[in-house]
């Protein structure tokens, strides 16, 4: 019964607010080895959003530092924004989006989000999965929906000119406009002028 009105509670898209990065935190996105900033891109944590916390951001710091094991920090350092930190409804905006293809939002592709069962893993300090630790009261699905505010099914306000080469989309998510490629304006513009400079 459960998974059923999961179910009918992921078929509409959930709209959740997109954050938009500031000039610091892009530095700090900037600075990420590619192969990071790209595992990044794909699992939607260039621009995580938290979900309200009882601990500020430094008694979370003071956590992972003091208390956290080596194997967490090591993987938890690599990226941004962190790794371990980010539960499914609290990942940003996918990496289509973030370069102004929203013909191609990863949630457009694949007609839904990806649901992680409202359920979280506790790990030991080995690193082994102990025990299931449910993050939801409200028994709200823990999901990831693109933050882009672009239509997720249906058509799109205006279609791209043209597709994009590989130039456009390798390298760093804004296709490489800085280093000589083009940039492929996409359907549709961004949160607000700030992260329009983002990406």
């Amino acid at each position: 019964m459960k998974d059923h009105s999961m179910k009918e509670t992921t078929s509409a898209v959930i709209r959740r607010p997109q954050r938009t990065l500031t000039p610091a935190e892009h530095e700090i996105v900037w600075s990420t080895a590619l192969l990071n900033l790209h595992g990044g891109l794909i699992m939607g944590i260039i621009d995580p959003v938290p979900n309200l916390s009882p601990m500020s951001e430094d008694e979370g710091a003071w956590v992972r530092a003091q208390v956290w094991p080596r194997f967490l920090t090591e993987i938890d350092d690599k990226y941004p924004f962190g790794f371990w930190r980010w539960s499914m409804c609290e990942r940003g905006t996918c990496w289509n989006c973030l370069s102004r293809r929203c013909d191609l939002c990863v949630h457009r592709q694949e007609g839904g989000p990806h649901v992680d069962g409202n359920v979280e893993w506790v790990h030991n300090a080995r690193g082994r999965c102990v025990a299931k630790l449910l993050i939801r009261s409200d028994d709200a699905p823990c999901v990831w929906w693109c933050r882009c505010p672009c239509p997720k099914d249906g058509p799109l306000a205006s279609e791209p000119e043209t597709p994009p080469t590989s130039a456009d989309t390798a390298g760093r998510p804004d296709g490489g406009a800085e280093r000589g490629s083009r940039r492929v304006e996409g359907a549709c513009e961004p949160a607000d002028e700030a992260q329009d400079t983002l990406f």
